[in-house]
């Protein structure tokens, strides 16, 4: 249990240094203390269920993906909805990005 507890804190840290939070706005985003923000990135205790669905929903995750690491569909929609809001040419951009990124990766097998 102590070793779920603090992958789930570190994939709550990461993914709100990628969104570029600090813990207090993760904490005012999820209607939660700081404090239990802190205490769920450190592992040091469990959240109640409706914390853990108040912090995916501020970090847009899933609830799989919290406290599983696995990526489901629900974490591919909201991936959709945020390619929805861009520009044909944005979207055309990103591709070449997300294309180059891959490419990157399975060289990277390769040479493994």
């Amino acid at each position: 249990m102590e070793n779920l507890l603090k992958q789930m804190g570190t994939r709550i840290h990461d993914r709100r240094k990628q969104l570029r939070l600090t813990q207090e706005e993760l904490a005012e985003k999820a209607g939660l203390t700081p404090q239990t923000v802190s205490t769920a990135e450190l592992g040091k205790k469990a959240l109640r269920p409706e914390n853990i669905i108040r912090i995916c929903s501020a970090l847009e995750i899933s609830t799989d993906y919290l406290l599983l690491g696995t990526v489901t569909n629900e974490d591919y929609i909201l991936m959709s909805e945020k390619l929805s809001q861009l520009s044909p040419q944005e979207y055309r951009y990103l591709e070449e990005i997300v294309n180059s990124y891959v490419g990157v990766l399975k060289n990277k097998e390769k040479e493994s």
